[in-house]
């Protein structure tokens, strides 16, 4: 990523050429998906013939804001920023995000136990006082080698970059905030539990947004002149189309980590019989953090799109809401699924967490913790089959994707 770059400035937003926002969210390794995607629409981009940055307003969360921070710093290159990204992911190992090493202080099935706080440990939880499951540790490394943020500053006075958000939860004041920079200045929203703050954005924002609760530790950052710590920016996170609506996107494209309608038939794969295991209530716990507000706010927003549809033009001022046109690309296949087949490519050590609760035999016992291990499987065999779906379901809406920026193909 040259910091010079030679390619055509943006044009300004217009009727035709609306501003576009990029939506990338939460789930650990299921973040790979969203690189595939974005392989997929550099691809139909170049087919086109289209220049520029396609996403001036970038926004993320959880390893979606680590994607999007990457994307943003090189938004003056998009197609060599997406390669590069993409070189990154397919090269992953979990020993690049976690160290699993720390299981030697203690049993795996053990701690996890410490951590759901059973009676009979909690005296050596209060000597250990462990911050968290794994060490990531090697995250903070990679990042600050692979993601240089110092670029975004350049790109934003220069117009290849409008605006990058990332969010994260304060487990300080239980308050959902969106640190964001931006090329125009503006006043910081505030909602309902959810703010936002002008910030200059670094590897801790990115820490803090991406540590899956009680599995990475929370990261302090400063705001108003005092620390607060900060998790995964998916907790209590009730509008994640947001920050890029307020920040000026006219128009979305959001990725997802889950499928957007799952089957009501009982025939899911995750139906289990039984009681479940300690890994199969925390995937549980972690889908509903991670995959379920997306989709109630593309559901709000398309009522939205649809009430203002019913006013007339020079009515809708008098509303404060504007339409925003939406495309969403998520998931075909469960992603849990996908990641049975891969469980046993993790650590020993983290495969033994996934276990506790298990009978060795058990039919099913792999199933039931693939929904957890879907987050922690950074490693190459489940991280290429999400890129490839995550390419083929972009593609399998190539209509969709060149009517949505207005290409021709």
């Amino acid at each position: 990523m040259n910091p010079a770059s030679t390619l055509s400035m943006p044009a300004p937003p217009t009727a035709d050429h609306p501003l576009t926002g990029l939506l990338l969210t939460g789930g650990g390794a299921r973040a790979a998906y969203q690189v595939g995607v974005l392989e997929a629409i550099a691809e139909l981009r170049r087919a086109a013939g289209a220049s520029g940055n396609p996403f001036p307003v970038i926004t993320g969360t959880s390893a979606g804001a680590i994607n999007a921070a990457a994307l943003a710093c090189g938004a003056d290159d998009f197609d060599r920023v997406v390669a590069h990204v993409a070189g990154l992911w397919r090269a992953l190992r979990v020993d690049q995000i976690y160290r699993t090493d720390s299981f030697a202080m203690l049993d795996a099935a053990a701690r996890w136990r410490l951590i759901l706080g059973i009676g009979q440990l909690v005296a050596r939880w209060l000597r250990l006082k462990p911050r968290s499951l794994l060490d990531n540790a090697p995250l903070a490394e990679l990042l600050a080698r692979m993601v240089p943020l110092e670029r975004v500053p350049q790109l934003l006075a220069e117009g290849h970059l409008q605006a990058l958000a990332i969010s994260a939860s304060s487990y300080s004041s239980g308050a959902h905030i969106t640190f964001f920079e931006s090329r125009v200045p503006m006043a910081p929203w505030v909602r309902s539990q959810r703010t936002a703050v002008a910030d200059r954005l670094t590897h801790a924002h990115l820490l803090a947004s991406s540590a899956i609760p009680f599995v990475f530790p929370a990261t302090g950052l400063t705001i108003a002149g005092h620390t607060e710590y900060f998790g995964d920016g998916s907790i209590r996170q009730t509008a994640p189309l947001a920050p890029a609506i307020h920040l000026g996107a006219q128009r979305i494209l959001a990725v997802g980590a889950g499928r957007m309608v799952e089957p009501v038939d009982g025939t899911a794969p995750n139906t289990y019989g039984g009681e479940p295991t300690l890994a199969q209530i925390a995937g549980h716990a972690l889908s509903g953090i991670f995959l379920d507000a997306l989709a109630v706010d593309v559901e709000r927003l398309r009522r939205i799109n649809q009430t203002l549809a019913l006013i007339p033009p020079q009515a809708r001022p008098g509303t404060r809401l504007r339409p925003v046109e939406l495309l969403v690309v998520a998931p075909s296949q469960r992603i849990d699924e996908i990641a049975a087949r891969h469980t046993e490519a993790l650590p020993r050590a983290v495969r033994r967490l996934l276990a506790s609760g298990t009978v060795a035999g058990e039919p099913k016992a792999g199933a039931k913790s693939a929904a957890l291990a879907s987050y922690l499987l950074f490693e190459p065999g489940f991280i290429h089959e999400l890129m490839a779906l995550g390419h083929a379901d972009a593609m399998r809406q190539r209509e969709e994707v060149l009517r949505f920026f207005g290409w021709t193909g």
